[in-house]
């Protein structure tokens, strides 16, 4: 069931709430930004983010197909959240960092099932063979 989360950079500044149900899976890649960055994210419709403040505090980062916005906060450097435009996954979304939810319980982040994904060999819809650096 989709619930309203709020989340957070490390120092505040940017703050934001998004409707996400847990259950429906979070991924985690290992193509090279998300390797060096840890990420873990779920992803979600821009309609159901709202940015809270911090706009004027985030910076950008954009990589070869420049189809995603990789957001941090330039004052702490956290990625709380990023956004893009990819057909394949169904058009525009914002991928939010798990790891920023506020208010997730360690009960819905130890339980929210993961999907691994091959990035590094342009194997998006595949596990890579080893998961567990990840």
């Amino acid at each position: 069931m989709k619930k309203t989360y709020h989340g957070s950079c490390h120092c505040g500044k940017v703050r934001f709430q998004a409707l996400i149900d847990l259950a429906e899976g979070t991924g985690k890649c290992n193509c090279s930004i998300c390797m060096k960055s840890r990420g873990w994210g779920t992803i979600v419709k821009p309609a159901d983010f709202t940015l809270l403040s911090g706009e004027e505090d985030l910076s950008r980062y954009q990589f070869g197909s420049f189809s995603a916005e990789h957001l941090f906060c330039r004052h702490c450097g956290v990625k709380s959240f990023g956004r893009g435009n990819v057909p394949e996954i169904g058009g525009a979304y914002v991928s939010v960092n798990v790891a920023c939810l506020d208010d997730a319980t360690l009960e819905e982040l130890s339980t929210a099932p993961v999907n691994y994904m091959d990035g590094r060999n342009n194997n998006w819809f595949e596990a890579p063979a080893e998961v567990r650096y990840l």
